[in-house]
């Protein structure tokens, strides 16, 4: 092979690898200016609607706790990195695989949402850069995820797409397509923004569009359009942080 087709296919190859490396790079800025590195040795909590949501995650090591009061008793669902278990009133269920998924998965997407965009550096998140745009006035690069089907969970085929400001490096919108109970789109505008020991929380109004047949990544325009109506508010309450001690490593030994 002569040095001039040597050199093609290096620019080819260099033209692929570098949308995935400047999202890459954009991400990792916004984890950071969001309170990453306090993230990833944490523990926190908050309320969500009905129940109560505990946090603890120590440089790969996790456990999320989701509790719910009612006049029957107590509802404690656990996963952590050794699984999932759901206790009534102390006493540990004896869950069927795919109930185990369900609740797993309900879980998990709470707490996900919660920390965005910390877990978009999961192993099994593959980010995409889409160009440049802007929301009300406000300049954005716009990032694709997918999720590979190895440990994408059983959502693996949903896609997101974020919009991290170009300045000031916050994750302020996020839409997503999803495909269980028959699927369909949201788009998400963060507010209440606040910053708690170092760690940047915000609540989100969810909109969902008036509109057929678009690409995910046109949300912005279809919002600014006002092609969107309001379904839900998005609210964690009562949100407090603190340091992990080694009590989590101990746990799941």
């Amino acid at each position: 092979m002569t040095k001039s087709i040597c050199f093609f296919f290096t620019l080819l190859l260099g033209a692929a690898c570098q949308p995935q490396h400047e999202a890459q790079q954009i991400i990792d800025q916004a984890i950071a200016v969001h309170g990453g590195k306090q993230l990833a040795q944490s523990r926190l909590s908050f309320d969500f609607r009905k129940k109560h949501f505990e946090v603890a995650i120590d440089q790969g090591l996790f456990r999320y706790e989701s509790i719910l009061k009612d006049s029957l008793g107590t509802m404690h669902d656990v996963l952590d990195n050794q699984g999932f278990d759901r206790m009534i009133n102390g006493e540990k269920l004896n869950l069927s695989e795919e109930d185990k998924e369900r609740f797993k998965n309900t879980l998990n997407s709470v707490i996900y949402f919660a920390l965005l965009p910390f877990p978009l550096n999961d192993p099994a998140a593959n980010k995409k850069y889409l160009g440049e745009t802007s929301i009300k006035g406000e300049p954005y690069d716009e990032i694709e995820v997918t999720f590979s089907e190895d440990g994408g969970g059983a959502d693996h085929e949903d896609v997101y797409i974020y919009w991290i400001h170009q300045q000031n490096k916050t994750m302020d919108y996020l839409a997503y397509s999803f495909h269980v109970d028959g699927g369909g789109t949201r788009f998400r505008e963060a507010y209440n923004v606040r910053e708690i020991e170092g760690i940047r929380f915000a609540d989100y109004i969810n909109y969902e569009s008036t509109e057929e047949n678009f690409a995910l990544e046109d949300y912005e325009k279809l919002f600014e359009e006002g092609k969107v109506e309001e379904l839900s508010r998005i609210e964690l309450k009562n949100v407090e942080v603190s340091s992990t001690s080694a009590e989590l490593a101990a746990s799941q030994k």
